[in-house]
């Protein structure tokens, strides 16, 4: 019988002599057996019967490590052989005498018994794969790269302890909606595949309490899920190069965001949530921003409001509890994606909406400039929840422009 575990062996004799011991242990395999001599001449008793040894006056204990793979052997104390015993369920007490434990053989172990759990693996070409072996159950750090993969192997979902996932520049079109049981994952890099979707599910996955930075830059993607913003925890947020033609409506839910650049995408306005980010870099650059005032305003407000509009609005203004548990599923969405006025007021389904423009600076501490000409402006989606609101944000406006 063997035992992988990390072992200290300390001298008894150390502190008479005014010592401590290092306190470290290693990795080791631990046996308990006889010496082969012992083993092959078991002796003969007066009444003919075999045995082989008296009350374990013939064990030792082999421990191998990775630096003495032969091990060193101790002679066991019967005493503490039997509670050794008991806690690992290799025997009864007395068992040893009788010869049922399964005891090992004292002979040097191989190197991978007493290596450590291997924690980070990187493969850099599609030679070193491993395609025939399964990946270390106890990886924390993977990186497939260069590797011309055109899905997530199905093994990587298994990786219960996985903290980074790299699987950049690879051929990846889809992710696997099991990506989000990785409930420990902090970091996924994507960065230069052929994703053209972010999955929904994903976003309502175990990656919203655990994920802290996502890399989807270099891909096709054409936007991302409106529940993108569940994914609360992300700090570091990259999307460049993509084919973006809209950021999610509520960003500036993504409270923990510090780092966020979408450079070299398609977008022509940001998101109406993006005033409320609190960001220490950002990048825009190469978008093709349209000027504010160039985009004609959307009118979606009547008068007078009607009864689940006003309704709507109130469950928000005094932050009533909703849940599809007290109400229809339809409205439990319309509510989770309202619109806030620049009077601070909440709007659902009745507004107006336009174009703004806006400094960056305002948001960010570092901005890298939204185009050659030094600017750091960008039109921002704003909606208004009455008519007043909107033409005393308009009057504002044309007063500016007179000063």
């Amino acid at each position: 019988m063997k035992l992988q575990c990390d072992v200290e062996v300390i001298n008894r004799m150390l502190p008479s002599c005014g010592l401590k011991s290092k306190g470290r242990s290693s990795r080791a395999v631990l046996s308990i057996g006889r010496p082969e001599r012992e083993r092959a001449a078991p002796s003969t008793g007066s009444n003919g019967s075999t045995s082989t040894g008296s009350s374990g006056s013939g064990l030792h204990l082999l421990i191998c490590t990775s630096r003495d793979r032969s091990g060193a052997k101790y002679k066991a104390d019967v005493t503490s052989l039997k509670s050794f015993l008991s806690a690992v369920r290799l025997a009864q007490r007395g068992a040893a005498a009788a010869g049922g434990v399964p005891l090992s053989a004292l002979c040097p172990v191989r190197a991978r018994e007493v290596e450590k759990p291997k924690q980070k693996l990187t493969v850099l070409s599609r030679r070193d794969y491993p395609l025939t072996r399964s990946f270390p159950p106890a990886l924390q750090q993977l990186q497939v790269s260069y590797c011309q993969l055109n899905r997530v192997d199905l093994r990587v979902l298994s990786l219960r302890a996985l903290r980074r996932l790299d699987l950049s520049n690879n051929r990846i079109r889809a992710l696997p909606a099991g990506l989000g049981d990785l409930r420990a994952l902090a970091e996924l890099v994507l960065h230069n595949n052929q994703l053209e979707r972010f999955g929904d599910e994903l976003c309502c996955s175990g990656l919203q309490t655990s994920l802290r930075l996502l890399d989807l830059s270099h891909n096709l993607l054409p936007a991302l899920p409106a529940r993108f913003c569940q994914l609360r925890q992300l700090v570091t947020l990259r999307l460049d190069h993509n084919r973006l033609q809209r950021l999610p409506f509520h960003l500036g839910r993504l409270s923990a965001l510090r780092f966020l650049s979408a450079a070299h995408n398609q977008l022509p306005v940001l998101p109406d949530g993006f005033r409320s980010l609190r960001l220490d870099t950002l990048d825009l650059f190469g978008n093709p921003f349209a000027r504010a005032h160039t985009l004609q305003p959307r009118m979606l407000i009547t008068l007078p409001l009607t009864l689940q509009e006003l309704a709507a609005r109130t469950v928000l203004d005094h932050r009533v509890p909703h849940s599809p548990q007290l109400l229809p599923l339809h409205l439990c969405r319309e509510l989770d994606f309202s619109s806030v006025c620049v009077c601070g007021r909440m709007c659902v389904n009745a507004f107006i909406q336009t174009a703004v423009s806006f400094n960056l600076h305002q948001v960010a501490h570092t901005v890298v400039l939204v185009d050659n000409m030094g600017g750091t402006e960008a039109p921002v989606h704003t909606h208004f929840c009455s008519l007043l609101c909107y033409c005393q944000h308009m009057d504002e406006c044309v007063q500016r422009e007179l000063r």
